[in-house]
C-alpha cells in the first residue's frame, strides 16, 4: 500500500524547519524515495542546503517542487513567511520518470493510457505556454497538473536538483492511480464575442467595433465611468472551442488606449478567435470549487491517498476573504488527507497555462 506522509514548518531558520519537518514524517518508510517540497520565498536562498539535508537525513534522492509567494498544505495556507511543506511517498522508482527540462525527457514505452506529468515551470521563459502545449503529446498521451514558480528574487524548481528556465517535474506512469480537476475563480459577464482585429497583445477590435467600447457596454456604466477601478477586477476571458464544459483561459488586462480603444491583455492574441470579459468574484469562486470537489470525489473510487494542489496567487485570502478558507474548503470534503502546493504565477492543466484558477490532483 502506497503511503503519503504530511510535514509543515514556519520556522524562520531552515534548518530547524527541516528539523522539524522530518520529526512529523516519523515513521519514516523504509522504502520511501519520492517526495514533493514547496517553501516560500523566504527559504529560497537555502534551498540547495534543504534539499541535500533532507536527501542525507531521509536518503530520499527524488524531490519535486519549487518556490512559491505563498504555499499550502492540508487546511493551512502560509503567506509573507518563512514556511516549507513536504510529502513524502514510497511509490516504487519504476512508477516514475523524473525530468529536469522538457528536452532532456528519456524515451518512454507505449501505453494507451494517460500519463500524468506534475510540472513546475520557470515563468521568465517566453516559450513556456508553447513547451506546456507540446508536453502531452512528447510523453505519449500525457495530462499536465502543475504550476509556474513565483518569486520575488528566486525561480527554482526542483527536479531531483535545482534547474530553472524551463519546465521540469515528474512523469508517473499508468499504475499510479490519479483524479484529477480545475475550479476557476473568475465569472463570465455578458456575452461572446469575436475578436477581429489585433497586433501581437493588443486587441484592436471586437465583433469589428473598437474593443474598449464593446468592453465599456459588458461591465456596465459604472465602471466604464472610472476605468481606473477595473484593474485586477476586471479580465479577458477566451472559451475554448475543444472542450464540453465551457472551460475557458483568463488573462490580465494589461492597458487601455482610450484615443484608439485598444486594449492591452497578457497574451499573444489571433484574430477570429471568441473572446468574452470576466470578473473576479469570491462568491462563484467558492461555488465553482464546490462542484470540482464534488465531481473529483465522485470519481476518485476508492481511498484518497494523497494530494497536489496548485492554486493562482490571486486566489487564497484574496478571493475566499481569509487566510486558510481555501484548504479548509478542500478537507470540508474529502477529509484531512494530505495535500500540498503552492499559489503559482500561472497554473497548468492539460495542455493549457491558466489563471486564476487551482488545480487538485488526488493520488487513490
Amino acid at each position: 500500500m502506497d503511503h503519503y506522509l504530511l510535514a509543515k514548518s514556519h520556522q524562520q531558520d531552515w534548518q530547524t524547519a527541516i528539523d522539524a519537518c522530518l520529526e512529523q514524517l516519523q515513521p519514516l518508510p523504509s522504502d520511501a524515495g519520492l517526495g514533493f517540497i514547496y517553501v516560500t520565498d523566504s527559504h529560497a536562498n537555502n534551498l540547495a542546503n534543504i534539499l541535500r539535508e533532507l536527501e542525507t537525513q531521509t536518503g530520499i534522492s527524488h524531490w519535486i517542487g519549487t518556490v512559491g509567494m505563498a504555499i499550502c498544505c492540508t487546511r493551512t495556507e502560509f503567506y509573507e513567511q518563512p514556511a516549507i511543506v513536504l510529502m513524502v511517498t514510497d511509490l516504487s522508482a519504476d512508477q516514475y520518470t523524473v525530468f529536469k527540462s522538457s528536452q532532456e525527457i528519456p524515451a518512454l514505452p507505449q501505453t494507451d493510457h494517460f500519463r500524468l506529468a506534475v510540472t513546475h515551470g520557470d515563468p521568465r521563459n517566453g516559450q513556456l505556454a508553447k513547451l506546456i502545449e507540446q508536453l502531452p503529446d512528447q510523453i505519449g498521451n500525457g495530462y499536465l497538473v502543475g504550476g509556474l514558480t513565483s518569486s520575488d528574487s528566486y525561480y527554482y524548481q526542483v527536479a531531483g536538483e535545482l534547474v530553472e528556465g524551463n519546465l521540469s517535474g515528474i512523469i508517473f506512469d499508468d499504475s499510479v492511480s490519479v483524479v484529477t480537476g480545475l475550479t476557476q475563480g473568475c465569472s463570465p459577464i455578458g456575452n461572446i464575442h469575436q475578436l477581429t482585429e489585433c497586433d501581437s497583445n493588443i486587441a484592436i477590435s471586437i465583433d469589428k467595433r473598437p474593443a474598449l467600447d464593446v468592453m465599456k457596454e459588458e461591465i456596465g456604466e459604472v465602471l466604464s465611468r472610472d476605468l481606473n477601478r477595473i484593474g485586477g477586477y476586471i479580465f479577458a476571458g477566451f472559451p475554448l472551442a475543444d472542450t464540453d464544459t465551457g472551460d475557458y483561459l483568463v488573462r490580465n488586462l494589461l492597458g487601455i488606449d482610450v484615443n484608439t480603444g485598444a486594449i492591452a491583455i497578457g497574451d499573444y492574441l489571433q484574430p477570429g478567435v471568441p473572446i468574452m470579459f470576466c470578473k473576479r468574484d469570491g462568491k462563484t469562486a467558492v461555488e465553482d470549487l464546490q462542484r470540482m470537489l464534488n465531481n473529483i470525489k465522485r470519481r476518485a473510487k476508492g481511498t484518497i491517498k494523497g494530494g497536489l494542489y496548485f492554486s493562482c496567487l490571486g486566489r487564497g485570502q484574496y478571493m475566499f476573504g481569509e487566510a486558510h478558507k481555501e484548504m479548509e474548503l478542500i478537507a470540508e470534503t474529502l477529509g484531512d488527507i494530505p495535500i500540498v502546493g503552492f499559489y503559482a504565477n500561472g497554473e497548468i492543466a492539460g495542455n493549457r497555462l491558466y489563471g486564476y484558477t487551482g488545480v487538485l490532483t488526488l493520488f487513490l
